[in-house]
C-alpha cells in the first residue's frame, strides 16, 4: 500500500473517530431535551460525519488503485477530503451555537461562493481519481 492510501485511511479513522465523539454530543443532548432529540445541526454533524468517514474510505480505494502519482492522487483526495471536514465543522459550528435549524434560511456572506467551490471541489477531484481507476484498471 502507498503513502498516499495510508494518508487517506489515516483520515477516514481521524473522521470515524470524530463521528463517534459527535455521537456522544448527540446522546447527551436526547437525554437532557424534553423532545428527547438533539439539536438539528448537531444530528447533521454526527451523520454526516459517519458517511464522509466511510465516502474517505471510497476515496482511499481509488487513490491506491489510481495510474496516477501519488502526489496527484493525494492532492485530489485532499481537496475532497477538505470539503468533507470543513462541511462537518460548519455543522458543528451551528449545532454549538444552535442558531440556526437551516444554514440556507439566511446564509452568511461567502455561503454561495464556498457552495460552488465545494461542488468543483468534491466532484472534480472524485473525478480525478476515478479517472486515475479507469486509466489504471480497465485501460
Amino acid at each position: 500500500m502507498g503513502t498516499d492510501t495510508t494518508v487517506v485511511l489515516l483520515v477516514a479513522g481521524l473522521i470515524f473517530l470524530g463521528a463517534l465523539v459527535l455521537g456522544v454530543w448527540k446522546y447527551r443532548q436526547m437525554v437532557r431535551s424534553e423532545q428527547h432529540v438533539a439539536h438539528p445541526y448537531v444530528d447533521i454533524a454526527h451523520r454526516a460525519a459517519l458517511l464522509y468517514s466511510f465516502a474517505t474510505l471510497l476515496v482511499a480505494v481509488f487513490v491506491e488503485l489510481s495510474g496516477w502519482s501519488p502526489v496527484v492522487d493525494l492532492v485530489a483526495a485532499g481537496v475532497v477530503i477538505l470539503f468533507f471536514v470543513t462541511s462537518i465543522a460548519t455543522y458543528v459550528h451551528h449545532g454549538r451555537r444552535q442558531d440556526t435549524d437551516n444554514q440556507f434560511r439566511h446564509p452568511v456572506r461567502g455561503t454561495t461562493a464556498f457552495m460552488s467551490a465545494l461542488i468543483v471541489g468534491e466532484i472534480g477531484g472524485v473525478t480525478v481519481l476515478l479517472a486515475g481507476f479507469v486509466q489504471a484498471q480497465l485501460l
